[in-house]
C-alpha cells in the first residue's frame, strides 16, 4: 500500500459510502452503477512532432500509459545511527561535494539528488545525500519518518551537532542520508546573528571528506542564506532544468549568484553539469528548450536526459528512489546512464 493510500480511503469514506454517489453527482442525474468508461485521448498535445530516432527521444519516450505497480508497498527506512553503518569495502579517494540548485521550484532537485545518488549507490560508491531543504522531500522521499527524527540537520547548523550524529546509513546500497525536518525553516533567520554564518555546513562537510565518494546537497528552491551555506561547501554546481516553458527564467540570477559566492567566499566553486529533467520526446516544446539549454551552456550539460514519467513520481510516495520501485523502466535507466556519466567526468 502506497503512502497516500490511506488519505484517500479517508477522504472517499467521508465523502461518500459505498455505493453511494456523492451530492453533485445526484444533482447532475449522476447514475455510479451505469456510468460510462472514459477513454483518455492519446492527443496529449497540439505540439507533438513525428517520432524521431535521437538519443533524447530513445530516452524519453511516451510515459502516459505506464500501469501502476501493485507489487511495491511503502518502505519506511530503520532510524539506524552513523555507528551502525556496513563497512566501506573500497579505498575512497579525494571526496566530491556537489549541489544540487535552481531557485525556480519543482525543476527535480530532489528526484535527482535521490536517484542519482541510489544509483551511485548501486555501482559501488559510498554516496551521503544532505537535505538541506525545509519541505524535507529527500528525506521523505527515502522512507525517513521525520517525525520520529530526534535531531536533523537543522542542529548541525545551529548548535555543536556533528554531521555523524545526524547521518541515517545504508538507506539505500551505499547511500546515507542527512535528513532535514521543519525546523530547518527557522534556520535563515538565526544563523543572521552568527559568526561565519556562510561557512556552518562546509565545517560540517569537512569532517566527512575522505569517508564517502560523493556528498550531495539538495538545496531549497531560493538564495537565501541555505543555499550560500551549500555553494561555499561545495565543490562543484549541478543545476537541474525541467523542459517547459519558463526554463531558463531565473537562471541568470543564479549564475550571478554564484559568481559573488566564488569571488567572496569559495573560488573554486565551478559548474559540474546542466541536467535536462522532464523531457517529453513527442512535444516540440521540449525539443526547443532542450535545443535552447544545449545551445546557452554548451558542453556542460549532461548527454543524459531525464524523462517525464509516472514511475518517477510515485517512486516517493513508496519510500524508495526508482531503481528499487521500477528498476527496468526508462527512468530507472536514464538515471542509471546520468550515474555513470557523472562516475566519468569525475
Amino acid at each position: 500500500m502506497g503512502l497516500f493510500d490511506g488519505f484517500k480511503r479517508k477522504g472517499q469514506e467521508h465523502e461518500a459510502q459505498p455505493g453511494q454517489a456523492t451530492e453533485d453527482e445526484r444533482n447532475n442525474g449522476y447514475d455510479i452503477e451505469n456510468a460510462p468508461v472514459v477513454e483518455r485521448d492519446a492527443n496529449v498535445s497540439r505540439e507533438t512532432s513525428p517520432v524521431s530516432s535521437t538519443q533524447e527521444d530513445l530516452q524519453a519516450s511516451a510515459y502516459i500509459d505506464e500501469p501502476a505497480p501493485t507489487e511495491n508497498a511503502y518502505t519506511s527506512t530503520p532510524l539506524r545511527s552513523y555507528a551502525e553503518k556496513k563497512p566501506v569495502t573500497h579505498v575512497i579517494g579525494a571526496t566530491k561535494v556537489i549541489a544540487i540548485l535552481n531557485q525556480k521550484g519543482g525543476v527535480g532537485k530532489s528526484t535527482t539528488t535521490i536517484n542519482l545518488g541510489a544509483a551511485l549507490g548501486a555501482m559501488g560508491k559510498q554516496v551521503l545525500l544532505i537535505d538541506l531543504d525545509p519541505q524535507g522531500n529527500t528525506s521523505s522521499g527515502l522512507g525517513i519518518e521525520k517525525n520520529q527524527l530526534e535531531a536533523c540537520i537543522y542542529d548541525v547548523l545551529i548548535s555543536d551537532t556533528q554531521l555523524t550524529d545526524i547521518i541515517i546509513p545504508d538507506v539505500c546500497e551505499g547511500l546515507d542520508v542527512a535528513p532535514a525536518t521543519i525546523n530547518l525553516a527557522g534556520a535563515e533567520v538565526e544563523l543572521v546573528s552568527e559568526m561565519a554564518r556562510e561557512n556552518r555546513l562546509k565545517e560540517a562537510i569537512n569532517h566527512i571528506r575522505g569517508k564517502y565518494d560523493y556528498v550531495f546537497i539538495d538545496c531549497p528552491p531560493s538564495l537565501g542564506l541555505l543555499t550560500v551555506n551549500a555553494l561555499v561547501a561545495a565543490d562543484k554546481l549541478l543545476i537541474p532544468i525541467q523542459c517547459e516553458f519558463y526554463a531558463l527564467e531565473g537562471v541568470t540570477k543564479l549564475l550571478d549568484s554564484m559568481k559573488r559566492v566564488k569571488s567572496l567566499l569559495n573560488p573554486g566553486l565551478e559548474i559540474y553539469g546542466v541536467l535536462l529533467t522532464m523531457y517529453d520526446g513527442r512535444t516540440t516544446l521540449s525539443k526547443q528548450v532542450a535545443a535552447e539549454v544545449r545551445n546557452f551552456f554548451g558542453r556542460t550539460v549532461f548527454e543524459t536526459v531525464i524523462p517525464r514519467t509516472v514511475k518517477i513520481s510515485e517512486a516517493p510516495s513508496f519510500g524508495q528512489p526508482i531503481n528499487e520501485y521500477d528498476p527496468t523502466g526508462k527512468g530507472a535507466q536514464a538515471y542509471g546512464a546520468l550515474a555513470r556519466e557523472v562516475s566519468r567526468r569525475g
